[in-house]
């Protein structure tokens, strides 16, 4: 069971994303203002993860060391998350829910087998196989189906 564990939890998260996206696109639209929504998106998850770490670190005895990390990695993720959501609210009314997430998740395969094959922040390098790059035009070949057939 434990071999599946971790790839369930992707299967959920991509779930939650995809779920996540029509949700704030109505949020969008009662609010008035996509980046609304999106903000109101990322206050609400960030009080959550705020109130989750402090348990976790009461219950773990754990202290954080907020010096370590360099300071523009509190920020890029952030900015990247804020443009993503934005993105998803303004383009699943347009395009609908498959397609915006076949070509997001088309956009987050080719960009990790990038990441994977540079060894980004210290990721193990992995050589872009034929079976790789299969992989990613039967995924693009794919989203090009979902939303133009």
């Amino acid at each position: 069971m434990t071999g599946l564990l971790w790839p369930l939890l992707g299967i959920l998260a991509g779930g939650f994303i995809a779920i996540q996206a029509p949700v704030n696109a109505e949020l969008s639209r009662g609010l008035g203002l996509p980046v609304a929504a999106a903000a109101a998106s990322f206050f609400s998850g960030a009080v959550i993860l705020a109130v989750v770490t402090a348990v976790l670190a009461q219950v773990q005895g754990a202290t954080l060391n907020w010096r370590a990390p360099a300071p523009w990695l509190f920020v890029v993720g952030g900015a990247m998350g804020a443009a993503y959501v934005t993105s998803a609210i303004l383009l699943v009314p347009r395009l609908g829910a498959a397609a915006t997430m076949g070509l997001i998740i088309a956009g987050q395969l080719l960009v990790g087998l990038l990441l994977d094959r540079i060894g980004f922040l210290g990721l193990p390098v992995q050589e872009l196989s034929a079976g790789r790059i299969l992989g990613a035009t039967m995924l693009l070949a794919g989203v090009l189906l979902i939303r133009f057939y």
